[in-house]
């Protein structure tokens, strides 16, 4: 098991996802941040099922930063309920791991 993480998140627009990512990678809570457009959710919201258009954010990460970064999106996203799941990576490609941490604000600092 690493201590890295895959975060999953979706935008209403490619502009909201694009701030995202970028703001993410500026403040170096995320290595990268992948943008998939052409997603379609259906969920219930307030009672009611609700159908959006999004883009859906596959933001990888170190778990030692996820509160920061929970933050950090939360204060970015407009919506009011914003999804924010982070999946643990059991197992990944030495050299892709590695560069993670190197991309990543070192939590010592």
């Amino acid at each position: 098991m690493t201590d890295k993480i895959v975060i999953f998140s979706t935008c209403p627009s490619s502009e909201e996802a694009e701030k995202v990512a970028r703001g993410l990678l500026e403040k170096r809570l995320a290595a990268c941040v992948t943008l998939i457009p052409g997603a379609r959710s259906i969920y219930r919201w307030e009672g009611k099922i609700e159908e959006a258009a999004e883009y859906v954010l596959l933001i990888k990460s170190r778990r030692s930063l996820f509160a920061a970064l929970k933050e950090e999106l939360g204060a970015m996203h407009s919506y009011e309920v914003p999804e924010i799941l982070a999946l643990p990576v059991v197992e990944g490609s030495p050299a892709y791991i590695d560069w993670i941490d190197k991309e990543l604000k070192d939590t010592t600092e």
